[in-house]
């Protein structure tokens, strides 16, 4: 895992390139090596592990939650494609308001994002059957349970908005200039 290190327009958030391979078997991924995480991601202890399912044109985000239980992520693509997003909400950020997004996926070298704490995060599945392994440092605490709607922070989505599929729960979150960012 983590063969390349690439850093990110956004200050703390990184990509890793994780070791794959293939032959007439399948294929093997290797998506944690906490030896090769860089500091200080390396002190971090990943508490909790989950997979979100989700088939084209779904926007799942963006979430955060709210310290104390507030969450770094490693985000992987096992299937499928997506287009992870992330804005900066810690206002001593370098990069404050700023956002990023990466395609994930087979395709991309099934690459490693870790988003810092502090990050809203959600995704756009750009194939149907597209499943996101997150391993976090803090377990889900749903009265922490906090996000921004998906669009309301200035990101352009690559889909037509009638096309788009979103919980009723994500479309109901408030808007990035309606909520006082806690970071």
């Amino acid at each position: 895992m983590l063969d390349h290190k690439e850093l990110t327009e956004i200050h703390g958030a990184y990509l890793f390139r994780n070791f794959f391979a293939e032959d007439s078997r399948g294929s093997f991924l290797k998506i944690l090596q906490k030896s090769k995480l860089p500091s200080p991601i390396t002190a971090i202890d990943y508490t909790e592990s989950f997979i979100s399912h989700s088939q084209k044109n779904v926007i799942r985000g963006m979430h955060f939650q709210l310290p104390p239980y507030d969450v770094d992520k490693l985000v992987t693509v096992v299937n499928g494609c997506v287009l992870d997003v992330i804005l900066d909400m810690r206002k001593k950020s370098p990069t404050f308001g700023k956002t990023f997004a990466v395609k994930l996926g087979r395709d991309c070298e099934y690459r490693t994002f870790f988003v810092p704490t502090g990050c809203a995060h959600g995704f756009l599945a750009l194939e149907d059957n597209s499943m996101m392994l997150y391993q976090t440092s803090c377990e889900f605490a749903p009265a922490h349970d906090s996000g921004i709607r998906y669009d309301s922070f200035g990101f352009k989505w690559p889909t037509n908005a009638d096309e788009i599929i979103i919980s009723d729960k994500d479309r109901a979150l408030p808007e990035w200039n309606e909520k006082e960012t806690v970071f």
